[in-house]
């Protein structure tokens, strides 16, 4: 029987989550570039940026914000590369890969970790998007016509019905609009650099700013904010054509992050810097004073929060509902754009500081840090990159039930990370990948889970 056909026979999952085999991967490098660029240009990343301003205060000048994330993209391409491997090279998706360290009851608590919060910001996005929307409804409709919330279902609604046709609609989405994206942005970057120089630099390049706890909390919010998309790095790099070293497939994260990512961050920083308002959709419209350029980038906005989404937030999430219903793929991704309309995505996106958008990081990426710790220390050093693939779909084998060195290690992390929420990422990181170490080796000596590890005995 061959492997397909045995995994086949023994899961329980639907068929969109069984290993991806080198004929059905359709991604090209070139499309996996254009995807990354595509997701780091959008309004959510650029709130970021403004987050550097409360107030109209900075309170990290641009040196200091350039630095912490350069530091952030240097990181997240790392634990990218890293943790895509095992979806690259056996084709798993993330919630799949999570049995192999909290066991296939366990995977419930740790995907919905991951599942959670792409909802929301699944929410954010569009509601980012929604404003936009009605920016350009406003000026086609000289002002008779003003409701965000309105635009804001349309846009989820459109997207719902993108989402239904999987990995295929993300190529074409993300390769047509990330070349958009990075000509908008080199054109709003221009403009911000002759028009509004003076505000620039007083509020943002001549700040004091801080070297101490504020600039290692914006690295970490950084971090934070791509702590949900490389835990689940599996979910992409399953879709990516195979025969890439290593070394190619960590150039194909840190070049276009770097580009995308790095010059969103500082643009939203010059823009709230330039008029004191954090939320992008409505600071562009304020720079640009022009219908017909401000109906051009608030469509760039619009296609930006799909893109987005479409990379960043249903996917992950679909993966999720589709494992713990037993559904089908495409009532998942009805369900997941269904849920992102009722999560509120306004009370996090305030017009005068991003704080509450910072904080929604900071929180769920203090559990996500000890999620990818696990993941990592168990696939490289417990399992030395060798594992048994029919084991994870096997609803009666050894990864049957709850890893409990797992699920204990993960809020241990969670736990020592909410003693600094500034830092949550990185403490967890650091306590959950010993914690786990030291349980495997030294507690629940009958556990199945030691099977095919260094402490198997």
């Amino acid at each position: 029987m061959a492997a397909h056909e045995e995994i086949e026979h023994v899961s329980g999952l639907d068929e969109s989550l069984h290993p991806k085999s080198d004929k059905d991967r359709t991604v090209k490098p070139k499309d996996y570039i254009f995807m990354w660029i595509g997701d780091g240009v959008n309004l959510g990343n650029m709130t970021l940026g403004a987050s550097v301003i409360v107030a109209g205060i900075a309170t990290l000048n641009i040196y200091q914000t350039i630095l912490a994330a350069l530091i952030s993209i240097g990181i997240i391409s790392t634990v990218f590369a890293l943790n895509d491997r095992i979806g690259y090279r056996k084709g798993i998706p993330y919630v799949v890969q999570l049995r192999m360290s909290f066991g296939i009851k366990g995977t419930v608590i740790s995907s919905l970790l991951r599942g959670i919060p792409a909802i929301v910001w699944y929410g954010i996005q569009s509601w980012i998007g929604g404003t936009a929307l009605n920016e350009i409804a406003k000026i086609v409709t000289n002002g008779s016509f003003d409701n965000i919330v309105i635009c804001f279902i349309a846009l989820q609604l459109f997207q719902i019905v993108l989402s239904l046709f999987g990995f295929h609609a993300v190529k074409w989405v993300e390769t047509i609009a990330s070349v958009v994206f990075m000509a908008a942005l080199v054109y709003v970057f221009g403009l911000l650099m002759t028009s509004h120089t003076a505000e620039i630099s007083q509020n943002w390049v001549q700040a004091k700013g801080s070297w101490g706890l504020p600039f290692f909390g914006l690295i970490m919010v950084f971090l934070g904010n791509y702590a949900g998309i490389f835990v689940s790095a599996a979910d992409y790099s399953r879709e990516l054509k195979t025969g890439l070293s290593d070394k190619k497939r960590g150039a194909l994260y840190f070049v276009p992050i770097t580009l995308s990512y790095g010059f969103v961050i500082v643009i939203g920083a010059m823009l709230a810097a330039a008029t004191g308002v954090t939320n992008p959709a409505k600071a562009l419209p304020i720079i640009l004073d022009n219908d017909y350029v401000s109906v051009f980038v608030s469509v760039f906005i619009v296609i930006a929060v799909i893109a987005t989404n479409m990379v960043a937030n249903i996917i992950p999430p679909v993966y999720v509902i589709t494992m713990l219903t037993k559904l089908k793929y495409k009532p998942s991704a009805i369900i997941t754009g269904l849920l992102a309309l009722g999560a509120f995505p306004w009370l996090l996106i305030q017009e005068s500081s991003a704080t509450g958008l910072n904080m929604f990081i900071l929180i769920y990426s203090a559990f996500l840090g000890p999620v990818i710790s696990i993941l990592i220390v168990d696939y490289y050093i417990l399992r030395k990159q060798k594992v048994n693939i029919k084991d994870l779909y096997k609803e009666d084998g050894p990864l049957a039930g709850y890893n409990p060195a797992g699920l204990i290690a993960m809020f241990l992390g969670a736990a020592a990370a909410f003693t600094l929420v500034e830092l949550a990422w990185i403490i967890g990181v650091v306590v959950s990948g010993i914690a786990y170490y030291l349980l495997s080796k030294y507690a629940f000596k009958g556990s199945s889970f030691k099977k095919g590890t260094i402490f198997d005995k």
